[in-house]
């Protein structure tokens, strides 16, 4: 009795175990988690807003201690991240064609309609960079109908259109200047010795003169 009595207290303990670390398992493995998480290792700090593209495993986050915005993909395993004077831009696409956007030194043009869309709603963010100078999150396409807790297109363009509003508060904070460059100054060529004259004692030019002719 006591054995029987014991072996369903341990399958007990093992199914609560079993239980909670799958429990832990599947809130680790969330797609807004990992990129959070992934975000704030490539910003290397906390972040001070964030935006996630469900089901597509992209994020872009801001940290403002140290002024950078950072961007992810494949479910935050890794990203760049961009000064903040380097974002430029931002746009709303919906459907192929731009509704809403904001660049720095222009009025933002908010979006006239938020009804909603067929095909697609995406923010775009601009960068002044040469090799990456987009990032592109979707945050509605035909196929999140079906995916649990998905923006519909209308909830997406309001998304889109809240970041177009705190992107453009965020050109108008003004900015740190940036470091001059530091210019290295060339260091002083090395200063060689002119070669001094050696002066040998009689007996020793010779001792050499007797060497030199020696026979062989």
């Amino acid at each position: 009795m006591h054995e029987l009595v014991r072996l369903l207290v341990l399958l007990g303990a093992a199914g609560i175990t079993l239980t909670v670390a799958g429990a832990v398992a599947i809130w680790r493995a969330d797609e807004g988690r990992r990129i959070r998480r992934g975000l704030k290792i490539i910003l290397q700090g906390d972040l001070h807003g964030y935006l996630v593209a469900g089901g597509r495993g992209r994020g872009m986050g801001f940290n403002f201690t140290s002024n950078q915005v950072g961007v992810a993909w494949d479910y935050g395993a890794w990203g760049l991240v961009y000064r903040l004077d380097e974002l430029i831009g931002a746009e709303v696409i919906a459907d192929g064609v731009i509704v809403g956007r904001t660049h720095r030194g222009e009025t933002r043009r908010a979006l006239d309609s938020l009804g909603g869309a067929e095909h697609r709603v995406a923010l775009r963010l601009v960068f002044d960079d040469l090799a990456k100078p987009e990032f592109v999150l979707d945050l509605w396409l035909p196929a999140d109908e079906t995916r649990r807790g998905a923006f519909t297109a209308a909830e997406a363009l309001e998304e889109c259109n809240r970041w177009l509003a705190r992107i453009e508060a965020l050109f108008r904070r003004p900015m740190a200047p940036r470091p001059a460059p530091q210019v290295a100054a060339p260091s002083p060529a090395p200063v060689v010795a002119p070669p001094t004259e050696t002066h040998m004692p009689p007996e020793l030019i010779e001792d050499q003169a007797e060497e030199d002719e020696a026979p062989f």
